[in-house]
């Protein structure tokens, strides 16, 4: 199953110039553990889905509200610069939300 078929919500913006986070939010506390437990959902992982180094990537989950906050360098320019497509980061979601789970 894709994650964007599991997760309730799943959401990204800059939370500054350099920096993306994904918010990802789920209905059950089955499903927030499936993903937790997944062997494509680690740090290496995403960052090879977003052109980042592995050490850069922060996945904090929040049990309390079965949701999971992922951070990392912002891949590409910085938001606003020349050749940024993408000025809130709201687009950046999906490789995320595309892996299997």
């Amino acid at each position: 199953m894709r994650l964007y078929n599991c997760a309730k919500v799943i959401r990204s913006k800059n939370a500054g110039p350099f920096t993306l986070t994904i918010d990802l939010f789920f209905e059950s506390k089955e499903i927030f553990d499936r993903v937790l437990a997944s062997p494509w959902f680690t740090a290496e992982q995403i960052a090879r889905l977003y052109g980042v180094e592995g050490s850069s990537v922060r996945i904090c989950p929040f049990e309390r509200v079965l949701a999971v906050k992922v951070s990392m360098p912002r891949p590409g320019a910085s938001s606003g610069a020349p050749g940024d497509r993408d000025v809130y980061g709201s687009q950046q979601h999906f490789p995320l939300a595309e892996i299997d789970v």
